[in-house]
């Protein structure tokens, strides 16, 4: 079987199971009307995600801070890749007015990587973090964070402001790591979910997307490393490519399949497993406070 993945791949056609209902609903109107207005930056809708309606009418929402340029250029992902432009120091402020605004319950927070900053972004993260509490006391918070490289002293500056929830994706197996993650490394993602557990972060959770190749006891192989770090949350979704300049799907996932890893994840006794085609990091991320 040739694993090699190639961007000039012909992919396979789109399954039924994918078609995506249009949000509709008062909330979600509202909503929107306010990101247009106000001009708010939401992945949800820069990333034409899929659960939009359905996070929106729950009152979740997802902010990416750090500007819109990574210094990574990952296989699989959307966001522009090159030299990105200087810190806006007002940033955490204007997320934490854009959370009021929008009357959000639960906040995730990601951002790009920042490996040109001394302190790969961690400042601005806790800062941000900070500035949420301040205006919005009853928000929760998950943080998408990046591996910032594996340095401690990064990753407890987001451990001091204790959101509620810290989430870093390990995307993919380990045998496709270094195509899809070009930069990232397996096992260092798994030493800052391991190091998060250890720092007596309450709840922990990591995503992985599936259609890039990978085999079945290869993403089984890649649930159990997260468990045996003390994994607590888990996101399982499929792969879907942003551009004919990105990655190509292998392969789509069929429901059954996802529903097996569900179950096999809960028999492995993680906490909670979202597994499905249009699963995304932030979906139901509000019901993993429980």
């Amino acid at each position: 079987m040739n694993t090699t993945l190639s961007k000039q791949e012909k992919q396979p056609p789109k399954p039924k199971w994918l078609r995506v209902k249009l949000p509709s609903g008062k909330k979600y109107t509202d909503l929107r009307n306010l990101v247009s207005k106000y001009n708010l930056n939401t992945i949800c809708t820069s990333g034409s995600c899929p659960n939009m309606g359905e996070c929106w009418t729950e009152g979740t929402a997802t902010f990416m801070i750090l500007g819109n340029i990574c210094t990574r250029s990952c296989g699989f992902c959307g966001v522009k890749t090159g030299r990105p432009e200087q810190v806006s120091w007002d940033e955490p402020e204007k997320v934490a007015r854009s959370i009021k605004m929008m009357q959000i319950k639960h906040a995730v927070i990601t951002s790009v990587d920042r490996d040109d900053l001394q302190d790969m972004g961690s400042i601005i993260w806790a800062e941000t973090v900070k500035a949420i509490r301040r205006m919005n006391p009853e928000t929760t918070l998950e943080t998408l964070i990046p591996d910032f490289q594996g340095v401690k002293r990064n990753i407890d500056r987001i451990i001091e402001v204790h959101p509620e929830v810290i989430s870093h994706n390990m995307e993919t197996v380990k045998r496709l790591t270094r195509e899809v993650r070009i930069q990232a490394k397996y096992e260092r993602s798994l030493e800052v979910l391991e190091y998060l557990k250890k720092s007596g972060v309450r709840r922990t959770k990591s995503g992985i997307m599936l259609g890039l190749g990978e085999k079945e006891t290869e993403v089984i192989q890649t649930m159990e490393d997260l468990r045996n770090v003390g994994l607590d949350i888990i996101t399982i979704g499929q792969y879907l490519r942003p551009s004919k300049n990105h990655l190509p799907v292998k392969e789509f996932i069929t429901p059954e399949q996802f529903k097996k890893y569900e179950t096999i994840g809960l028999e492995m006794g993680f906490r909670h497993v979202e597994s499905g085609a249009l699963v995304r990091s932030s979906y139901k991320a509000q019901k993993h406070l429980t």
